[in-house]
């Protein structure tokens, strides 16, 4: 097993990215590690099997704010891990992020449109093909359960894993929605950005506590792709140990987050919330 580590040092790098990881993503890795270093503490826990290095496997993770991403990029550099997202079209196609993205190998998917499928498809066969793992949001978008406890969320990670006949790593983690206010949907001017600003510049002076957890590899065992039902079977079993490995993480906020934002949405529910 990989030994992971729980402290309060964010900087240390406790493990060589595997070769092959492509220089710009290398370069963006350890800014990102910089970013989340002076935005918090960052502590990691769990394992990820040494017999995955090096095969394709796909990190399924709970999505609770707008800053999540950084601290799962820091969390998996910390562990010497590389992984490649399954990103919006809208991130890829920006001017100078997205060439960065797309050279540094992530997936597109543009949910909703003609071509979805065919990005479906095509994000199945590099999983399938890869040497480093894939980390999507099964959520499909940040929770906005009062509780910031998963959302029900869609298949699409599990018929990815089963599709491609890979194992899923469960991440959970806590603490990322203190860096950042959700904000909003859409930014329609300089006010929609300063309670993201505000917010992000006060992270330093509060030092909130990012917690990542990664989870045994979850039994997809007796699931085949194409057979009704399975993908949604499956996706629960993936949900349900996202959220075990949140409970131990929040243990001391079990009902809603002590962190209020004034900014996000409490509307949805979650059916994987522990006595829910």
């Amino acid at each position: 097993m990989v030994a992971l580590h729980q402290d309060d040092d964010p900087l240390p790098h406790r493990g060589p990215l595997p070769s092959g990881v492509p220089a710009i993503w290398r370069t963006m890795l350890a800014i990102d590690r910089r970013v989340v270093g002076m935005a918090g503490r960052l502590r990691v826990s769990g394992a990820v099997p040494a017999e995955l290095r090096g095969r394709p496997y796909l990190l399924a993770a709970n999505h609770i704010g707008v800053f999540d991403a950084f601290v799962l990029m820091a969390a998996c550099r910390r562990i010497g891990i590389a992984p490649r997202f399954m990103l919006a079209g809208g991130l890829l196609d920006a001017p100078v992020l997205g060439p960065a993205l797309r050279r540094s190998g992530h997936l597109r998917v543009d949910r909703g449109t003609a071509t979805a499928l065919e990005q479906f498809a095509q994000a199945t066969e590099a999983l399938r093909t890869t040497t480093a793992p894939v980390l999507v949001y099964p959520e499909g978008r940040i929770s906005r359960e009062p509780g910031l406890w998963p959302e029900r969320g869609k298949t699409g990670a599990a018929r990815l894993a089963l599709g491609a006949g890979v194992p899923v790593i469960p991440i959970s983690q806590w603490g990322a929605h203190e860096a950042v206010y959700w904000g909003t949907e859409t930014v329609n001017g300089v006010a929609d950005v300063l309670p993201l600003a505000r917010s992000g510049l006060s992270s330093p002076l509060r030092r909130p506590t990012f917690r990542v957890h990664f989870g045994s590899p979850v039994d997809l065992s007796g699931f085949t792709a194409g057979t009704p039902g399975h993908a949604v079977r499956a996706h629960a079993r993936i949900m349900r140990a996202i959220t075990d490995g949140l409970v131990p993480l929040r243990r001391d906020e079990p009902d809603v987050p002590r962190f209020r934002d004034p900014t996000r949405p409490t509307d949805s529910t979650s059916p994987w919330r522990p006595g829910g």
